[in-house]
Formats: C-alpha cells, sequence, structure tokens
C-alpha cells in the first residue's frame, strides 16, 4: 500500500501518559495542558479517563477537568471509559468523544480487569451503544496485540478477532497497542497485515511503545502498510508499567518529526509542541 500524504496524530498524554506518572498533577494543570496541546495544532487529545477513582488516582478529576476545559474547534476530546458507570460520568460531564478497550490477550484482561475478553466486549458494547445514541464518536483500543506480559507471545489472529468485534460494535477507529513495547517493524507487518485483510487502514491506528527504542522503526513500517493514525504522548509521559524505569509511551515530538522528515503533513506546530512536552517533563520532574 502507498504511504499516506497525511497522518492524524492522536495525543493521549493527558489520559495514558498521566496515568502511570506517580506524581499528581493538578487539575487546573491538567486543564491547562490539554488546552494547550490542542493550540499546537492536535485534532485529538485524549482528555482523560472515567475509570474507578481508587483504581487510578491521578485521574480522580475526570469531571472537574471536562467541565474546566475550554474546547477548540474541531478538535475532539476523548475520554476512556469501562462501563456503564463511567459512561454515565462521562455524559454528566459533558464528554462528546468515548474510548473504549480491552486486549488481544486474556491473560492480560484476567489481571488487569479480572475479566475474561468477551466480559469486557460486553461491557463496551453497552458503552458503543448508549455513545451512539448520543451522537458520539467511537474509538476502540487493543491492548497487547504485539505480545503479553502474563502469557508471551499473542497469535495476529486473536488481535484480528477482538478488533473485529470492536469494529462491529460501533467503533469508528480502533488503536493497535503495543502495550509492553517489544514490537518490531516485523511484527509491524504480520500482525497490521493480518489485520487489514478484514479490516480497511482508514478505521486502525497504531499505539506505538519505546520500550524497546524501536517505535519510530514501527511507524514507518506502518506508513508502509498505509496506517495514517498514530497515538503519542507529548513529552513522552507514560512508563511501561511492565517494564519499571524503561521508557513507555512515544513522544509526540518524535513522531510529528519523523512525519516532518518523510515529507507527511499533519498540521501540528512541531515548536510550540515541544516546549509544550519540556513543560509537561518539568511539571512531573522527569
Amino acid at each position: 500500500m502507498a504511504v499516506p500524504d497525511r497522518v492524524t496524530v492522536v495525543e493521549v498524554g493527558p489520559r495514558d501518559g498521566l496515568q502511570n506518572e506517580e506524581t499528581l498533577v493538578p487539575t487546573a494543570a491538567k486543564v491547562l495542558l490539554i488546552e494547550e496541546l490542542a493550540r499546537c495544532g492536535l485534532p485529538v487529545v485524549e482528555a482523560t479517563s472515567f475509570v474507578s477513582p481508587q483504581a487510578v488516582p491521578q485521574l480522580a478529576d475526570a469531571e472537574d477537568v471536562m467541565r474546566a476545559l475550554d474546547r477548540r474547534e474541531g478538535v475532539r476530546y476523548p475520554v476512556l471509559v469501562p462501563n456503564m458507570r463511567g459512561m454515565q460520568r462521562a455524559e454528566a460531564a459533558g464528554a462528546e468523544t468515548v474510548a473504549v478497550f480491552t486486549a488481544a490477550s486474556e491473560a492480560f484482561t484476567s489481571a488487569n480487569l479480572n475479566m475474561t475478553i468477551g466480559d469486557s466486549l460486553d461491557a463496551a458494547e453497552e458503552v458503543l451503544d448508549r455513545a451512539a445514541e448520543l451522537g458520539w464518536w467511537r474509538r476502540g483500543y487493543v491492548s497487547t496485540a504485539f505480545g503479553c506480559p502474563y502469557q508471551g507471545p499473542v497469535d495476529e489472529e486473536d488481535v484480528v478477532r477482538v478488533a473485529d468485534a470492536l469494529i462491529d460494535l460501533g467503533c469508528e477507529e480502533v488503536s493497535i497497542g503495543d502495550t509492553i513495547g517489544i514490537a518490531n517493524p516485523d511484527d509491524v507487518d504480520r500482525v497490521v497485515g493480518a489485520l487489514l485483510e478484514r479490516i480497511p487502514a482508514e478505521r486502525l491506528a497504531l499505539h506505538l511503545h519505546d520500550t524497546g527504542g524501536r517505535a519510530l522503526e514501527n511507524v514507518e513500517a506502518g506508513l508502509e502498510l498505509g496506517i495514517a493514525v498514530f497515538d503519542g504522548s507529548a513529552g513522552g509521559a507514560g512508563g511501561c508499567p511492565f517494564a519499571p524505569g524503561a521508557p513507555g509511551n512515544l513522544a509526540t515530538e518524535q513522531l510529528v518529526a519523523l512525519l516532518d522528515r518523510n515529507g507527511i503533513a499533519h498540521g501540528v506546530d512541531l515548536e510550540r509542541l515541544t516546549a509544550t512536552g519540556a513543560g509537561l517533563r518539568s511539571l512531573l520532574g522527569v
């Protein structure tokens, strides 16, 4: 497939980045971060998560963040929602875009969600159905698509099966995650190649971690396969919980710089984004 001439960069730092950071960030600082990321030209900024506040204390202020946010026209602000209780909170807080999550590994869903994959899809279905009633745009995440910290290798057909289920449940887009950062370009070819046999490239995104230092190579492999949506976290915020001390999320600045080098349009102000990422790292003390 042809390399896309334009890519959508999805900023996940305010949610996926911050949720793994030990330093608690004040609500006002989170709101300013989200607003500044939108001003950088990012078209999608994942704002927060309506998971249990006990499970993720960093995001216990999800309602306050969403209510305080000055939303920029044309920007989506997805919120991660695990179940109908979270969906009710998100709806009351004024969210307009939702993301749901599951994994390609039964061992991972059991250890982290205390569910089977089937149970997690059932929970997602309720959320997605309600979101459809409200006219919200819907995204899905498939974790452990390239390997699981509990079971090890993950068969690409399991990834396809789960991603296909999320599409059937109404997700406009499904993000395929390298949760523990172990993928290499051959893995991207294998997994994404299998996905493309069932799902159009325009319905897929890649969520790559840099734990193994190969995230940018994996982005290039995805581009070669026609993938045109990639997730990043400003400042590289958010480590991998299964590899203590190792880098986790791909820094959005690095992703945008790679796109620039390849002459691929994206609409993001790299200079402003770099300053925003530096400010976030300073805030987190890293």
